[in-house]
Protein backbone atom coordinates (compact mmCIF):
# COMPACT_ATOMS: atom_id res chain seq x y z
CA UNK A 1 0.00 0.00 0.00
CA UNK A 2 1.21 3.26 -1.17
CA UNK A 3 1.71 5.78 1.65
CA UNK A 4 -1.33 8.39 0.50
CA UNK A 5 -3.48 5.37 0.09
CA UNK A 6 -2.59 4.57 3.84
CA UNK A 7 -4.74 7.25 4.55
CA UNK A 8 -7.46 6.21 2.55
CA UNK A 9 -10.97 5.51 4.92
CA UNK A 10 -12.95 3.46 2.04
CA UNK A 11 -15.68 1.05 3.27
CA UNK A 12 -15.41 2.77 7.05
CA UNK A 13 -17.84 4.48 9.01
CA UNK A 14 -17.22 6.89 11.21
CA UNK A 15 -19.23 8.01 14.26
CA UNK A 16 -18.44 11.31 15.40
CA UNK A 17 -19.92 13.03 18.74
CA UNK A 18 -20.36 16.92 18.39
CA UNK A 19 -20.87 16.44 14.50
CA UNK A 20 -22.91 19.64 14.37
CA UNK A 21 -20.70 22.43 14.38
CA UNK A 22 -16.80 23.46 15.40
CA UNK A 23 -14.41 21.02 15.22
CA UNK A 24 -16.27 17.79 15.15
CA UNK A 25 -18.04 19.24 11.80
CA UNK A 26 -14.56 19.28 10.41
CA UNK A 27 -13.57 16.13 11.56
CA UNK A 28 -16.62 14.72 10.16
CA UNK A 29 -16.06 16.22 6.83
CA UNK A 30 -12.29 15.92 6.69
CA UNK A 31 -13.03 11.95 7.37
CA UNK A 32 -15.67 12.03 4.73
CA UNK A 33 -13.18 13.45 1.92
CA UNK A 34 -11.04 10.24 3.32
CA UNK A 35 -13.75 8.30 2.06
CA UNK A 36 -15.64 7.46 5.31
CA UNK A 37 -19.40 6.93 5.83
CA UNK A 38 -20.63 9.61 8.62
CA UNK A 39 -23.00 8.90 11.75
CA UNK A 40 -23.08 12.27 13.38
CA UNK A 41 -24.54 13.09 16.72
CA UNK A 42 -24.63 15.89 18.94
CA UNK A 43 -27.30 17.17 21.65
CA UNK A 44 -29.51 19.13 19.43
CA UNK A 45 -28.37 17.83 15.72
CA UNK A 46 -31.46 17.24 13.05
CA UNK A 47 -31.80 14.45 11.98
CA UNK A 48 -32.21 15.18 8.42
CA UNK A 49 -31.22 18.16 6.72
CA UNK A 50 -28.06 19.50 8.64
CA UNK A 51 -25.71 21.42 7.52
CA UNK A 52 -23.24 18.65 8.03
CA UNK A 53 -25.07 16.21 6.41
CA UNK A 54 -24.84 18.32 3.57
CA UNK A 55 -21.56 18.60 3.62
CA UNK A 56 -21.24 14.71 3.56
CA UNK A 57 -23.62 14.26 1.05
CA UNK A 58 -21.95 16.59 -0.98
CA UNK A 59 -18.61 14.39 -0.86
CA UNK A 60 -20.62 11.47 -2.10
CA UNK A 61 -20.34 10.20 1.55
CA UNK A 62 -23.74 8.46 3.40
CA UNK A 63 -24.39 10.30 6.32
CA UNK A 64 -27.26 9.44 9.66
CA UNK A 65 -27.73 12.24 12.01
CA UNK A 66 -28.60 11.68 16.19
CA UNK A 67 -29.72 13.96 18.59
CA UNK A 68 -28.59 12.91 22.02
CA UNK A 69 -27.78 14.52 25.37
CA UNK A 70 -24.73 13.08 26.75
CA UNK A 71 -25.38 14.71 30.31
CA UNK A 72 -28.57 11.81 30.59
CA UNK A 73 -27.14 8.08 30.83
CA UNK A 74 -29.88 6.57 29.80
CA UNK A 75 -30.11 8.47 26.46
CA UNK A 76 -26.63 7.65 25.85
CA UNK A 77 -27.58 4.06 26.06
CA UNK A 78 -30.75 4.54 24.39
CA UNK A 79 -28.10 5.82 21.36
CA UNK A 80 -25.94 3.02 21.24
CA UNK A 81 -28.85 0.78 21.06
CA UNK A 82 -30.21 2.88 17.41
CA UNK A 83 -26.58 2.94 16.34
CA UNK A 84 -26.22 -0.72 16.48
CA UNK A 85 -29.55 -1.42 15.37
CA UNK A 86 -30.07 0.91 12.42
CA UNK A 87 -26.00 1.88 11.31
CA UNK A 88 -23.15 -0.30 9.71
CA UNK A 89 -20.89 -1.13 12.47
CA UNK A 90 -18.27 1.18 13.99
CA UNK A 91 -14.84 0.89 12.54
CA UNK A 92 -13.88 4.77 13.89
CA UNK A 93 -15.19 6.66 16.97
CA UNK A 94 -14.49 10.39 17.27
CA UNK A 95 -15.07 11.00 20.96
CA UNK A 96 -15.84 14.88 20.49
CA UNK A 97 -18.71 16.03 22.11
CA UNK A 98 -18.05 18.38 25.24
CA UNK A 99 -19.04 21.13 26.94
CA UNK A 100 -17.68 24.22 29.42
CA UNK A 101 -18.66 25.88 32.65
CA UNK A 102 -17.22 28.44 33.60
CA UNK A 103 -16.97 29.82 37.36
CA UNK A 104 -13.74 30.13 39.80
CA UNK A 105 -12.77 27.20 41.85
CA UNK A 106 -14.75 28.51 45.17
CA UNK A 107 -17.45 29.62 43.25
CA UNK A 108 -17.71 26.66 41.49
CA UNK A 109 -20.78 24.87 41.91
CA UNK A 110 -21.69 21.33 42.30
CA UNK A 111 -24.54 21.36 39.54
CA UNK A 112 -21.21 22.39 37.20
CA UNK A 113 -18.98 19.92 38.63
CA UNK A 114 -21.67 16.89 37.97
CA UNK A 115 -22.63 18.15 34.51
CA UNK A 116 -19.50 18.62 33.19
CA UNK A 117 -18.33 14.93 34.14
CA UNK A 118 -20.94 13.36 33.05
CA UNK A 119 -20.63 14.91 29.66
CA UNK A 120 -16.97 15.36 29.26
CA UNK A 121 -15.65 12.50 30.79
CA UNK A 122 -18.61 9.76 31.90
CA UNK A 123 -20.32 9.26 28.71
CA UNK A 124 -17.16 9.45 26.70
CA UNK A 125 -15.64 5.96 28.50
CA UNK A 126 -19.31 4.39 28.27
CA UNK A 127 -19.02 5.51 24.25
CA UNK A 128 -15.30 4.00 24.11
CA UNK A 129 -16.00 0.90 26.02
CA UNK A 130 -19.64 0.06 24.49
CA UNK A 131 -18.12 0.86 20.70
CA UNK A 132 -15.01 -0.39 21.60
CA UNK A 133 -16.00 -3.82 22.66
CA UNK A 134 -17.61 -4.45 18.81
CA UNK A 135 -14.35 -3.59 17.30
CA UNK A 136 -12.73 -5.84 19.64
CA UNK A 137 -15.29 -8.69 18.29
CA UNK A 138 -14.82 -7.53 14.76
CA UNK A 139 -11.06 -7.42 15.13
CA UNK A 140 -9.69 -3.74 14.79
CA UNK A 141 -11.32 -0.59 14.92
CA UNK A 142 -9.88 3.22 15.85
CA UNK A 143 -11.15 5.62 18.86
CA UNK A 144 -10.17 8.92 18.87
CA UNK A 145 -11.03 11.45 22.00
CA UNK A 146 -10.74 15.49 21.94
CA UNK A 147 -8.58 16.41 25.03
CA UNK A 148 -7.66 19.52 25.51
CA UNK A 149 -4.18 21.53 26.33
CA UNK A 150 -6.04 20.73 29.72
CA UNK A 151 -5.07 17.64 29.62
CA UNK A 152 -1.84 19.14 30.28
CA UNK A 153 -2.29 22.42 31.93
CA UNK A 154 -4.61 23.25 34.70
CA UNK A 155 -6.34 26.00 33.26
CA UNK A 156 -8.31 29.52 34.86
CA UNK A 157 -12.00 29.18 36.49
CA UNK A 158 -12.64 25.60 34.69
CA UNK A 159 -11.64 23.33 37.21
CA UNK A 160 -14.24 20.64 36.31
CA UNK A 161 -13.57 21.12 32.77
CA UNK A 162 -9.85 20.57 33.51
CA UNK A 163 -10.16 17.39 35.39
CA UNK A 164 -12.58 15.63 33.38
CA UNK A 165 -9.75 16.52 29.98
CA UNK A 166 -7.01 15.27 32.49
CA UNK A 167 -8.88 12.30 32.93
CA UNK A 168 -9.30 11.91 29.41
CA UNK A 169 -5.33 11.84 29.17
CA UNK A 170 -5.90 9.11 31.22
CA UNK A 171 -8.45 7.00 29.99
CA UNK A 172 -6.58 7.04 26.40
CA UNK A 173 -3.38 5.25 27.87
CA UNK A 174 -5.81 3.17 29.79
CA UNK A 175 -7.67 2.01 27.19
CA UNK A 176 -4.78 1.71 24.67
CA UNK A 177 -2.84 -0.14 26.91
CA UNK A 178 -5.68 -3.22 27.00
CA UNK A 179 -6.69 -2.86 23.50
CA UNK A 180 -3.83 -2.06 21.61
CA UNK A 181 -3.11 -6.29 21.80
CA UNK A 182 -6.36 -6.33 20.00
CA UNK A 183 -5.67 -3.77 17.17
CA UNK A 184 -7.83 -1.38 18.59
CA UNK A 185 -5.99 1.84 18.56
CA UNK A 186 -7.05 4.56 21.01
CA UNK A 187 -5.42 8.04 20.76
CA UNK A 188 -6.38 11.71 21.53
CA UNK A 189 -5.92 15.06 20.10
CA UNK A 190 -5.48 18.04 22.12
CA UNK A 191 -6.49 21.03 20.20
CA UNK A 192 -4.93 24.66 21.20
CA UNK A 193 -6.78 27.61 21.38
CA UNK A 194 -9.39 27.08 18.46
CA UNK A 195 -11.71 29.68 17.20
CA UNK A 196 -14.92 27.98 18.19
CA UNK A 197 -17.95 28.59 20.14
CA UNK A 198 -16.70 27.39 23.35
CA UNK A 199 -13.64 30.21 22.85
CA UNK A 200 -16.27 32.62 22.71
CA UNK A 201 -15.58 34.54 26.28
CA UNK A 202 -11.64 34.44 25.70
CA UNK A 203 -11.49 35.50 22.56
CA UNK A 204 -13.70 38.45 23.51
CA UNK A 205 -11.74 38.93 26.70
CA UNK A 206 -9.43 42.59 26.30
CA UNK A 207 -6.78 40.68 28.52
CA UNK A 208 -7.18 37.18 27.95
CA UNK A 209 -7.11 37.42 24.55
CA UNK A 210 -4.01 39.14 23.79
CA UNK A 211 -2.20 37.06 26.49
CA UNK A 212 -3.41 34.09 24.82
CA UNK A 213 -1.82 35.28 21.09
CA UNK A 214 1.22 36.26 22.77
CA UNK A 215 2.30 32.55 23.55
CA UNK A 216 1.47 31.16 20.55
CA UNK A 217 4.62 30.63 18.07
CA UNK A 218 2.08 30.44 14.83
CA UNK A 219 0.55 33.82 16.52
CA UNK A 220 -2.90 33.38 15.57
CA UNK A 221 -5.76 31.51 17.03
CA UNK A 222 -6.75 27.99 15.34
CA UNK A 223 -9.01 27.17 13.53
CA UNK A 224 -11.68 23.94 13.09
CA UNK A 225 -9.85 22.45 9.93
CA UNK A 226 -6.56 23.01 11.64
CA UNK A 227 -7.61 19.22 13.57
CA UNK A 228 -8.54 17.71 10.35
CA UNK A 229 -5.69 16.23 9.20
CA UNK A 230 -4.84 14.89 12.99
CA UNK A 231 -7.88 13.49 13.04
CA UNK A 232 -7.92 11.73 9.48
CA UNK A 233 -4.63 10.02 10.49
CA UNK A 234 -5.31 8.71 13.42
CA UNK A 235 -8.40 6.89 12.20
CA UNK A 236 -6.71 5.78 9.27
CA UNK A 237 -4.15 2.62 8.63
CA UNK A 238 -0.96 5.33 8.66
CA UNK A 239 -1.28 5.48 12.57
CA UNK A 240 -1.37 1.48 13.19
CA UNK A 241 1.50 1.46 15.64
CA UNK A 242 0.15 4.71 17.51
CA UNK A 243 -1.31 3.52 20.77
CA UNK A 244 -1.59 5.91 23.50
CA UNK A 245 -0.91 9.41 22.65
CA UNK A 246 -1.97 12.85 22.32
CA UNK A 247 -1.11 14.96 19.40
CA UNK A 248 -1.21 18.47 20.45
CA UNK A 249 -2.33 20.64 17.53
CA UNK A 250 -1.72 24.02 18.99
CA UNK A 251 0.34 26.39 17.06
CA UNK A 252 2.98 25.28 19.49
CA UNK A 253 1.75 26.20 22.53
CA UNK A 254 3.01 23.63 24.59
CA UNK A 255 6.74 24.07 23.25
CA UNK A 256 6.62 27.45 24.55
Amino acid sequence: MGILDQFRLDGKTALVTGARRGIGKAMAIALAEAGANIIGMSATLEKQGSAVEKEILARGKSFRGYACDLGDRKAVYAFIAAVRAECAPVDILINNAGTILRKPAAEHPDEYWDTIMEVNLNSQFVLAREFGRDMIARGGGKIIFTASLLTFQGGITVPGYSAAKGGIGQLVKALANEWAPRNVQVNGIAPGYIATDNTTALRADPVRNPAILARIPAARWGEAEDLAGAAVYLASPASSYVNGEILTVDGGWMGR
